[in-house]
């Protein structure tokens, strides 16, 4: 009996992921509905948002640890093929802080989160430090190992910059033991994504107190954070990353878009920029990018380049802090800023990291904001793919301009790709994106006699596509 294949029975049926998602429509339509409808009780079901939370924050240390851990050991591995890695993560690193900036901008521009006062009067926040001195004396823990059980952020991420050096300097050991750290964040995010099959029930509650406490108010500041949220996502894309693209290898951001459109279907359906690797890594082979530049630009950035996450992150943490009457001042927001840059990365291999990557950066700053994540939960999954194909494009940016700044592209082949002379073969794609090698057209034979043209002097008809590599 013939099985099957996988790929048809995706077609034909629903992902869980698709459940997932439409639970969380109908969970939010139903908070809205009961918020309106009945707001007294819906107020009262604010507990069910921040026992969300509390799982969110449960996780907050382990995703924190595991991704830094990991990321300096990819840092560590760019490195060492010199000039690319060297120059792929100095531009990660200024992307990122410019995806974060306009996310900062926008959201004071903005202040979609204004006039609700969702704030808790009563809430004190225990053990603020109280000077510099006591700041910097804070993030120094007891031990080793009790910011995995504590509740300080800073900890956390200094102990695993801790760890992630010394693993550095343990040379081939080290490799084993980050394998076994993979392990470990396999289990995290398991979890996490165990939890994450409970958010329609804390978005329920969650916007159904917000709409019981404040009416529609809560529902406009909530659709104005999604519009502007994608606003400045197509604009980054549109403005900034076609202006990188452009001034640097000639090379039209839309036509690239085009090219890449399956992935961006792909990408929709998961909500991961995840799903799409393996296909972009192969898709910047055939479209000029050199094997080598490919191979590490591309998976490195995917932990490092994460430009739709540091909008989503800098937009969702203003607007926590403005709806719940308590905006963060200047300092604070640098202070977010910085924290973002280094806690963000890893933070798109899997949906609902970045939840808590957010909920970790406010625990930090302003622990009196975390239980403002519960509104956010409600509308997470409607910007998760934007945060994600935002992320995708600009990793694939990022590989042409890598490979542009060290000559690894090949803009004449870009061009016949973009115009569809030198299609993509869907058919043929395997896991090491080798380019098939056509056998060499056989000289013709020499006659009996010895006479003739020697074989030399033929002329070997070139290989139109082999050539524009």
């Amino acid at each position: 009996m013939a099985t099957t294949p996988p790929a048809a029975r995706r077609a034909r049926g629903i992902d869980k992921q698709h459940w997932l998602y439409i639970a969380v429509i109908i969970a939010v339509v139903a908070g809205i509905a009961v918020g309106l409808i009945w707001p007294q009780f819906g107020a009262s079901l604010d507990w069910i948002g921040k026992a969300f939370v509390g799982l969110i924050k449960m996780m907050i240390a382990p995703v924190i640890f595991c991704t830094i851990v990991l990321g300096i050991g990819s840092i560590a591995k760019a490195a060492t093929v010199g000039k690319v890695g060297g120059l792929a993560l100095g531009y990660f690193l200024v992307m990122s802080t410019v995806a974060l900036l306009i996310g900062l901008v926008v959201g004071n521009i903005l202040h979609p989160g204004e006039g609700l006062q969702l704030s808790n009067p009563g809430y004190e926040i225990e053990g603020e430090a109280e000077s510099t001195t006591g700041f910097l004396m804070g993030i120094i823990p007891s031990t080793l190992f009790s910011p995995l059980t504590g509740e300080s952020v800073l900890q956390v991420l200094f102990v695993s910059l801790l760890v992630g050096f010394a693993i550095q300097r343990l040379g081939a050991k080290g490799e084993r033991i980050l394998d076994g750290i993979r392990l470990v964040q396999a289990v995290v995010f398991r979890v996490l994504t165990m939890i994450l099959w409970v958010a329609p029930i804390g978005a329920f509650g969650a916007i159904a107190g917000v709409v019981g406490s404040t009416g529609w108010g809560a529902v406009v500041a909530l659709g104005t954070l999604m519009v502007g949220f994608y606003v400045t996502c197509i604009l980054f894309i549109g403005v900034i990353l076609a202006a990188v693209l452009w001034l640097t290898a000639r090379v039209n951001i839309f036509s690239v878009m085009k090219y890449l459109a399956r992935e961006y279907l792909l990408i929709v359906s998961t909500s991961s920029s995840e799903s799409a690797l393996p296909r972009l890594i192969a898709k910047m082979e055939h479209l000029g990018v050199s094997k080598p530049v490919a191979g590490i630009t591309v998976p490195t950035g995917y932990s490092f380049n994460l430009d739709g996450t540091a909008i989503y992150l800098t937009m969702a943490s203003l607007f926590i802090a403005a709806a719940m009457g308590t905006p963060l001042s200047v300092s604070e927001q640098i202070g977010l800023l910085v924290f973002m840059i280094i806690a963000s990365k890893g933070a798109a291999g899997v949906t609902g990291a970045g939840l808590a990557t957010l909920a970790g950066g406010l625990q930090t700053y302003r622990p009196d904001l975390v239980d403002g994540v519960g509104i956010i939960t409600g509308i997470d999954r409607f910007m998760s793919e934007a945060r994600a194909l935002t992320n995708f494009t600009g990793n694939a940016v990022a590989s042409i301009v890598i490979a542009t700044w060290t000559r690894e592209f090949d803009r004449d082949r870009a061009r016949e790709v973009l115009r569809g002379a030198l299609p993509f073969d869907e058919t043929t794609m395997t896991d090491d994106h080798e380019t098939p090698v056509r056998e060499p057209e056989r000289l013709p034979a020499l006659p009996e006699n010895g006479q003739g043209p020697s074989p030399i002097s033929q002329v070997i008809p070139t290989d139109p596509v082999r050539a524009g590599r």
